[in-house]
């Protein structure tokens, strides 16, 4: 069984789906011209529900529709981190390679001139985990899962 159809490995296969797509988009946002346009971060947040809300109905699909509260908190939570953790170190390649991106950030951002490749891509990935924290517990409240007084796997 492959990781893309484990469901064991629901966090790494929707993590890594899920940076995918923050690096397709950031990508595109390059492509464009707007990459230097740090309020395009917003959507990102898009991006990284979307792939916690796939990974926890990807959970319950696979789970017999059965997801405890806490075993769902940690999928997404773990599926965040994965993918911030992917994005970030794709943005610190990418900003060693191609310096004008971190250039623009420092010259443009209040506190940009304390900033170096290191900082900036662990910041990013900081930021990610911290969101994929939030964007889970408000999604799991909003997922149907189960009574914490029954359990998993027994019928009543």
């Amino acid at each position: 069984m492959g990781l893309f159809n484990d469901p064991n490995r629901i966090p790494e296969n929707y993590g890594l789906k899920t940076a995918a797509g923050l690096i397709v988009y950031f990508v595109l946002m390059h492509l464009i011209g707007l990459s230097h346009h740090v309020e395009l971060r917003l959507l990102n947040l898009l991006i990284l529900v979307a792939g916690i809300y796939f990974a926890l109905k990807k959970f319950k699909n696979t789970h017999e529709d059965h997801m405890n509260y806490f075993r769902g908190l940690v999928t997404g939570v773990a599926t965040g981190a994965i993918a911030s953790v992917v994005f970030g170190l794709f943005l610190f390649v990418y900003m060693k390679v191609d310096s004008s991106l971190l250039k623009s950030i420092q010259e443009n951002e209040p506190m940009g001139h304390y900033l170096n490749e290191y900082m900036s891509a662990f910041i990013v990935a900081l930021e990610g985990v911290f969101s994929g924290l939030l964007v889970t517990f408000i999604l799991i409240n909003y997922v149907d899962t189960d009574e914490v007084n029954d359990p998993a796997g027994e019928s009543k």
